[in-house]
Formats: C-alpha cells, structure tokens, sequence
C-alpha cells in the first residue's frame, strides 16, 4: 500500500523559513517523479515544485522561485521542500504527490500525480 506523509508545516512569522518532509512507504521516492502542493480554501490546488525521478531535473512555481529549494533524500525515502522568505501569501495546505517515470513539460499539473498525502498546513504571519 502506498502512503506519502508530509510533516514540517507550522505557524511561522514573514521571512521565516520552514522544511516540508515528505516520507514514503510502499514505493521507492527515486523511481518517481515528486512534486508539492499547496491549496487554500476556495481556490484551485497550485503547483509549488516538482522534482523528476532520480533527481535530475527540478521546477519550480514563479510565485516561489528563488525562495523554495526541493531535493531528494533516497536513503531516507523522502523528499523536502525547504522554504525561505516566507510570505503571508504563502500561507495554505501543502501536499506532496507522486507518479512512476518522468513527466515531460513543467510537471505542476494535479493531474498527473498517481498518489497523494494528506497535506501539512502552513501558515505565515505575525
């Protein structure tokens, strides 16, 4: 059975920084294709970053660019999502999906992930 758990979110003030974990079980993370997140109440989910089986290859949102960093830790089966500068706009529910292989273009579309996690709230403010 597949299961991606995130865990880091918090409350934390603007131009704070946070590390999103997220860890699998029932796959190995280094055979897919991650990518986070983030969803607010009423809006459509948004792709934060994504980062391609095996590492190679990284995208991130413009919004975040600069300021976010993904990478992967294999032994570990996990893959983070550092965050700096953190902004009050950057304040919602991030989740971490996978799929097998590589995808071909940006990689931020909800569509194209096969399994989910339950999300970590992260929230920014003074």
């Amino acid at each position: 059975q597949v299961q991606l758990v995130e865990s880091g979110g918090g409350l934390v003030q603007p131009g704070g920084s946070l590390r999103l974990s997220c860890a699998a079980s029932g796959i190995t993370l280094d055979y897919y294709s991650v990518a986070w997140f983030r969803q607010t109440p009423g809006k459509e989910r948004e792709g934060v970053s994504y980062i391609n089986s095996f590492g190679g290859t990284t995208n991130y949102a413009e919004s975040v660019k600069g300021r976010f960093t993904v990478s992967r830790d294999n032994a570990e089966n996990k893959v983070y999502l550092q965050m700096h500068s953190l902004k009050p706009e950057d304040t919602a529910k991030y989740y971490c999906a996978a799929v097998p292989g590589r995808i071909p273009g940006h990689g931020l579309g909800a569509d194209e992930y096969d399994y989910w996690g339950q999300g970590t709230q992260v929230t920014v403010s003074s």
